[in-house]
């Protein structure tokens, strides 16, 4: 993959990629440092400075300050080698999976970071299986060699036992922890330079590349040390496969670099990784009219999804901004775009994200995500375009794991909890169903955190004190089949049945036994774990 010339198209300039990893890889100060590196903030620190803005401007990020994690995802925008990056961030905890999932269907690839010596852990797995789903390349970072880290040979036989990758380095540590010299770049066979830091030396630092054969080297490491560099990038070359292109592509294989997002090292090797391997926008499935078929980044209607929605980021304003990855066409503020549904909208203040700035966009192309600020009109996994005929696959909800039921301290105020609980489910904060029998509110989500969040934005975007408590169900399905089939269930499970935001049937199960059971009765029914919701 390389770098468009001067006279290709504007989308072609695109790269939007995510980040993934096990909570503290050191994702986010990977986030930082890339952005340091790239130009697009000017010192350490903005990236959590920006954040604690966030936080004194809306009370419910008080959650990732307390707990020091990442409950949203957002996305950042900055320039490198001609290239106009789409960094989409991801929330780290597992209780957000959701999230995560919905940010991966705007990447077109995503880095992978592993703690160098923890290797892969759960929560990566779990996240690669993800990509895998959607073919979406990978590029690693072993990150963290400025510590004790696992031997490398060990670290890369994980990554191929454990997520079925070839892994292929880019580069061979020399040392880890106190010992880390640096890497050999295998493609110039050149040591770049670890600097320990000092008072004089930050994440701006550049890296300093010496020729493994010339004498300068031999100024700075011990013979010792200059035999072990050889050594490593010799048995790397001999014992590791070939990097192919195609298989990268096609998401069997991850080019492998090493470094320290916190020193800074080795992130400005991977950006320039990131420039020359990583694809840009690709045609995208789609239907029009009931017609499979796909549109091209080139096309000149445009068109997009949304995968995010995000409500009251400034609660004084109510803000509600919609995050869309453009597909196709060029983009010109003031346009109308239709949903599949029919829904029309001007668009006439879109965002684009450069670092943590928003910025009123004039003009967007495929393969930018744009924010576009509404009133409510656009929901997760609706799509956009000129005509209103285009349908992009829709970003599915998983069946929950844990049902609350919502009890308001007043009463009197059950309307507003309606509007706040309807409001945070077409975010995708959590799921809501409404029971056929009984005025209560029963709130599905993935993990408990999903729960803390909820009530701690309904408490401070809409003044209610809500309880959530345990509710008599463990799991829900969504019913598919015949009318007919659907009614005679419905009419005897009256106790069990509820509608989700859309109105679809949901069953409320007391566990997992009973989905199989009822399976069982019932066999022309289809009782769905996923549902992907019709725009």
């Amino acid at each position: 993959m390389t770098s468009p010339t001067i006279d290709a198209p504007e989308w072609a300039r695109r790269r939007s990629f995510a980040i993934i990893s096990h909570p503290d890889a050191g994702k986010t100060t990977l986030t930082e440092t890339m952005l340091l590196a790239a130009g697009a903030i000017r010192m350490a620190g903005q990236v959590r400075a920006r954040g604690e803005n966030r936080r004194t401007r809306s009370d419910w990020m008080k959650i990732e300050q307390e707990r020091g994690i990442s409950v949203s995802a957002s996305v950042m925008t900055f320039e490198h080698r001609g290239l106009l990056f789409n960094l989409l961030d991801t929330p780290g905890h597992e209780d957000f999976s959701e999230d995560t999932y919905r940010t991966l269907t705007a990447a077109d690839s995503a880095i992978m970071v592993l703690d160098a010596a923890k290797g892969v852990e759960p929560r990566t797995l779990k996240l690669v299986e993800v990509c895998r789903l959607r073919d979406i390349p990978i590029v690693t970072l072993i990150n963290k060699m400025d510590r004790e880290a696992l031997d490398p040979v060990d670290l890369l036989q994980d990554i191929q036992d454990k997520l079925a990758l070839d892994a292929v380095p880019m580069q061979w540590p020399v040392g880890s922890g106190q010992r880390f010299k640096g890497v050999v770049d295998l493609v110039s066979d050149e040591l770049v330079l670890y600097q320990r830091p000092g008072v004089e030396h930050d994440r701006e630092a550049a890296s300093e590349r010496l020729s493994l054969e010339g004498p300068e080297i031999r100024e700075l490491l011990s013979d010792a040390e200059i035999e072990e560099a050889r050594d490593g990038a010799e048995v790397a070359r001999e014992l590791c496969p070939t990097f192919n292109p195609q298989s990268f592509l096609e998401g069997h294989m991850t080019p492998v670099f090493f470094g320290s997002a916190l020193r800074g090292f080795g992130v400005r090797e991977l950006l320039d990784g990131l420039a020359d391997k990583i694809p840009g926008p690709a045609p995208m499935p789609v239907q029009i009219n009931g017609q499979s078929t796909q549109v091209e980044p080139g096309d000149k209607e445009v068109s997009g999804f949304v995968f995010k929605v995000q409500a009251n980021m400034d609660a004084n304003h109510r803000d509600r901004v919609a995050f869309v990855r453009l597909c196709s066409g060029k983009f010109r503020r003031g346009m109308k775009l239709k949903t599949e549904g029919g829904k029309q909208l001007t668009v006439s203040s879109p965002i684009l994200f450069f670092a943590q700035d928003r910025e009123i966009a004039d003009e967007a192309f495929a393969g930018d995500v744009m924010g576009v600020p509404n009133h409510g009109t656009l929901r997760v996994g609706d799509s956009l375009s000129e005509s209103g005929k285009l349908r992009f696959s829709g970003i599915p909800n998983f069946a929950p794991e844990i049902l609350r039921r919502a009890r308001l301290a007043d009463p009197l105020k059950a309307k507003h909890l309606k509007k706040a609980l309807e409001s945070l489910a077409e975010e995708g904060v959590t799921q809501l169903f409404r029971p056929v029998l009984g005025g209560d509110f029963i709130v599905g989500a993935v993990g408990a955190l999903q729960i803390d969040v909820m009530r701690e934005r309904v408490a401070a975007e809409y003044g209610l004190e809500v309880t959530f408590e345990a509710a008599p169900y463990e799991t829900a399905r969504w019913l598919g089949g015949t009318e007919e089939q659907i009614d005679l269930f419905a009419d005897r499970h009256k106790s069990a049945m509820a509608v989700d935001i859309d109105g679809n049937p949901v069953f409320l199960a007391k566990s997992n036994w009973e989905v199989s059971y009822s399976q069982e009765k019932f066999p022309e029914l289809i009782f769905h774990h996923v549902r992907e919701r019709a725009n």
